[in-house]
């Protein structure tokens, strides 16, 4: 067991990493700028947690003291300033220089793929280099484990690849769709981290050990596209290499197509004019030889974003060198994948018990409480389209449970008295859910209603857009008088015209 510091803990691989290292035995404190981020993490009451900025040397000692092994796993990119190689590298030298001074064992940090030598090396992983040099440039040893495409539900990586494939049949792109990479589930980059905290040193590099990893496929970006179109059950997309689009064009594009901020993704379209492949194999595998195929993490990427277990996304993180109280520019406004949402917020005098028993009795012969004229129009549709229609109705009339049918849902969650949550059965072209959360307020409630919706392709997109004015004449409605029903007859919810 060691004792070690997590940096990054409020970003995509930090807060994937930390339950991994508590299920290694290990005693993990994590160092946030932000501390009140993490608490609502699951793992949160069983790791210290400190304030703090990896730029702050006082504070990076405090953080360091008594540590065994740090992770180092943060960096500026995607503040859309040209000068962020200039702060990582400050940050780097701050925090190596605090970990020599309380006499930390190692730093374990997470960099890019690509050849130091290759003269057309991009920015980024120039930058994302140099940081492993600067933090071996002291008496602590580093490993430094370099990654290329992560796949995973919420990565940036994963996302620009996502939204591209989906949103775009027909795509013009530069020529780098035929180079090669070697994605790299981010399970596998996971087990690799946990490994490090405890691997044995290279003899030949005992300083600053480089650890090139990745999947066991080697794939053009053009490849990487058809996979995830033939995983998100999309028809094959037509993509056209053109030599005239430049990373600038390329990420402004990606801006408009993709919830990505310009800033973060023109330092990964850059990227993607180098080969990220695995030259020097490691010695080791702690994968047992079970790295995950690019087809298998894709879907599972997939199927973690469709059933929303997304624990952690790329837009978590806070940027380094900003206030906690500023608004950050990268965080978009979505669902963590690719998902709409129509949120709607009711309050009402009853309190919470009440309000969650009259959504217990949404559906059946209660309706939905707004339009019921649509909603029947819309079942008939469903079965005319070979769905399941509102035929099925519901088993009990105030009680439901998770996995039985409901109309023309099913109950995928039921927490009492805080939420209920349906999935959609019905035909459509994408993934829905309708969710209501529960808060106390005062003596009565607060509630959240949400019609989420994961669109597949263009006809997904056109098929939730072309609702939206229907979505406020049903959702708002249906929360207010969700709220009114409970106040009036909580245990007699009756259908409301």
């Amino acid at each position: 067991m060691a004792r070690i510091l997590v940096t990054g803990a409020t970003g995509y691989i930090g807060g994937r990493l930390i339950p991994e290292l508590l299920d290694a035995g290990h005693q993990v404190r994590c160092l946030a700028r932000t501390p009140t981020k993490l608490g609502d993490r699951p793992w949160h009451d069983d790791v210290e947690v400190m304030h703090g900025d990896v730029t702050d040397h006082e504070a990076s000692r405090r953080a360091l003291r008594g540590i065994d092994t740090a992770y180092y796993l943060v960096h500026s990119m995607g503040t859309g300033s040209d000068d962020f190689a200039d702060v990582d590298r400050l940050a780097a030298a701050t925090f190596r220089d605090a970990a020599a001074d309380e006499g930390v064992g190692r730093i374990v940090y997470l960099g890019g793929l690509g050849r130091d030598e290759d003269p057309r090396l991009s920015r980024h992983l120039q930058s994302r280099h140099e940081v492993g040099r600067v933090l071996a440039d002291g008496p602590v040893p580093v490993v430094e484990l370099r990654a290329a495409v992560i796949i995973g539900s919420g990565s940036a990586s994963f996302e620009m690849l996502r939204y591209l494939v989906e949103v775009l049949p027909v795509m013009v792109t530069p020529r780098w769709v035929e180079n090669r990479c070697q994605p790299i589930a981010v399970r596998d980059v996971l087990a690799w981290l946990v490994h490090a905290a405890t691997r044995e040193l290279d003899s030949d590099r005992p300083t600053h050990d480089v650890i090139e990893i990745g999947g066991p496929d080697v794939v053009t970006y053009r490849e990487l596209m058809d996979v995830y179109a033939r995983e998100a059950g999309l028809t094959r997309r037509r993509v056209f290499a053109v030599p005239v689009l430049t990373p600038a064009l390329s990420s402004l594009w990606i801006g408009l197509v993709t919830p990505l901020p310009t800033g973060l993704a023109r330092p990964l379209v850059e990227s993607l004019i180098n080969e990220v492949i695995v030259v020097d194999a490691p010695r080791d595998d702690p994968t047992d030889g079970t790295a995950l195929t690019v087809d298998a993490a894709v879907e599972r990427a997939l199927r973690r974003a469709t059933e929303l277990q997304v624990s952690t996304r790329w837009s978590d993180a806070a940027l380094p060198g900003r206030s906690s109280a500023d608004p950050l520019p990268s965080d978009p406004d979505w669902a963590g994948g690719s998902m709409v949402v129509d949120e709607r917020h009711a309050s009402s005098a009853a309190d919470p018990d009440a309000v969650f028993r009259v959504i217990l009795g949404i559906g059946g012969e209660r309706g939905w409480y707004a339009m019921p004229l649509l909603w029947e129009i819309r079942g008939a549709l469903d079965v005319i389209a070979g769905g399941v229609g509102t035929r099925r109705g519901r088993r009990h009339p105030d009680e439901i449970v998770a996995g039985e049918a409901l109309d023309l849902w099913r109950v995928e969650e039921v927490r009492r008295p805080e939420l209920v949550r349906l999935r959609a059965e019905m035909r459509m072209p994408g993934d829905a859910w309708l969710e209501w959360t529960i808060e106390p307020d005062g003596e009565g409630a607060q509630v959240t209603q949400r019609a989420i919706f994961a669109p597949r392709g263009l006809w997904g997109r056109a098929y939730w857009y072309g609702l939206v004015p229907f979505h406020a004449l049903i959702f708002g409605r249906m929360a207010r008088r969700l709220m009114a029903t409970a106040e009036t007859a909580p245990s007699r919810a009756t259908f409301d015209t």
